[in-house]
């Protein structure tokens, strides 16, 4: 009787492969969940029920942060080759530092929802904004030292490279939120106004150099692209984000500074006027970004499903802009603005629901977050015979 060896390779679980196939990529579609309640939060006409809506995406957002950091700290366990692999990947590496923008939405939730009802006491937002802080320097430096350290093909650059700086471009975001927790004539108030101001520039002149090298690449290569025509949508983040801060830490500075009596008497209101001076200047920037990014954005755009992930970014970087719109309404008191920041929720609210299905169904299809077999067995087999070797020169020593 002749046995013949089955050559098929051995089965590997849906799990496994989701697991292995899990990525950076992830943290969009939680920063897109909370674009939703940031921008519905700044809504001028404003019911109880529309908090309601709004807290249940900042749970939901809440749910896919924890969703995302444990299974890619499963990853990191189970299969550190393929860990590793996303860190030094030019594209997908890029996406790490979403993770601290993901962490600034859960505080922004926080201080809008859990503060106001007593859940969470303003001391630990103070906190937490000193965590946030240390959380983005320690995610963008290294990450920045990794992808530096390799040359880049500038004719396929795109704005989404300057996801590496957005954590600590986002810092004065997160001040001005924290300041409304504290006094302005609290010592704290003073320290987190400065880091605000402080990291607002950083990141913001860092992040403009990025925009420079898009305009001189679509001037080379024409419109983005394929999955890089979701990118074009990252060039309104730093003009309009930081449009957004100046305004808001602008208003501010006008209480913190005379309470402490910095710099002038006058010093408040000259630092408001200002912010607010450059905030139109840098709010026009970034709608001309989104103009230049969605003229031609159906027709640049390959529409697969494989793809979806990349479509996130028609959410949270247009937050800036669209929460500045609100901001200078106020400013100038023209009701125009007002109108348009609620169209803008309207189709931010509408965006959100057509890519969350179409998400769902490309994990569904297993055409996101899926690995296939192959893959994950390689890295099981590798890891395995690292393992053996390593036992078997233990082994060697101990003899010797």
């Amino acid at each position: 009787m002749v046995y013949v060896e089955s050559t098929s390779p051995p089965k590997v679980s849906s799990l496994a492969k989701r697991i292995h196939g899990w990525s950076w990529q992830a943290f969009p579609i939680g920063m897109g969940t909370g674009a939703v309640y940031v921008t519905l939060s700044g809504l001028k006409a404003h019911s109880s029920a529309l908090t309601t809506v709004e807290t249940v995406f900042y749970f939901l957002n809440m749910s896919l942060f924890l969703l995302n950091t444990i299974t890619l700290f499963v990853q990191a366990i189970v299969y550190p080759r393929q860990a590793w692999r996303l860190l030094n990947d030019p594209v997908k590496g890029i996406f790490v530092p979403l993770v601290v923008l993901s962490f600034a939405t859960i505080l922004i939730g926080t201080i809008n929802y859990a503060v106001p009802p007593g859940h969470i006491m303003p001391e630990y937002i103070y906190g937490l904004f000193w965590v946030y802080v240390g959380f983005a320097c320690l995610t963008c430096f290294p990450m920045l030292m990794i992808w530096f350290n390799k040359p880049h093909d500038l004719t396929h650059f795109t704005p989404a490279y300057a996801f590496l700086i957005f954590p600590m471009m986002l810092v004065g975001v997160v001040a001005f939120n924290v300041l409304k927790t504290i006094s302005a004539t609290d010592t704290r108030a003073v320290g987190v106004l400065v880091v605000g101001y402080f990291f607002q520039g950083v990141g913001f002149f860092m992040t403009f150099f990025y925009l420079c090298i898009y305009v001189i690449r679509i001037m080379t290569t024409g419109f983005l692209d394929g999955h890089q025509a979701n990118g074009a949508f990252v060039a309104c983040g730093p003009p309009g984000f930081t449009a957004l801060a100046l305004l808001k830490l602008g208003e501010h500075a006008r209480n913190i500074l005379p309470a402490h009596q910095l710099i002038s008497p006058t010093a408040g209101e000259i630092w408001y006027a200002t912010s607010v001076l450059a905030a139109i200047m840098l709010y026009g920037l970034a709608v001309f970004f989104f103009v230049f990014g969605i003229l031609p954005y159906w027709f640049k755009l390959h529409k697969h499903l494989n793809e979806i992930l990349g479509c996130w970014a028609l959410t949270f970087p247009n937050v800036g802009w669209i929460s500045t719109t609100r901001a200078l309404g106020d400013v100038f008191n023209i009701k125009g603005f007002f109108y348009i920041h609620l169209v803008m929720a309207i189709l931010m609210c509408a965006t959100w629901t057509i890519l969350f299905i179409l998400t769902v169904t490309a994990f569904w299809k297993g055409l996101i977050f899926c690995s296939k077999d192959e893959d994950v067995l390689k890295d099981i087999i590798v890891d395995a015979d690292e393992h053996e070797q390593v036992l078997h020169e233990s082994k060697a020593r101990t003899m010797v």
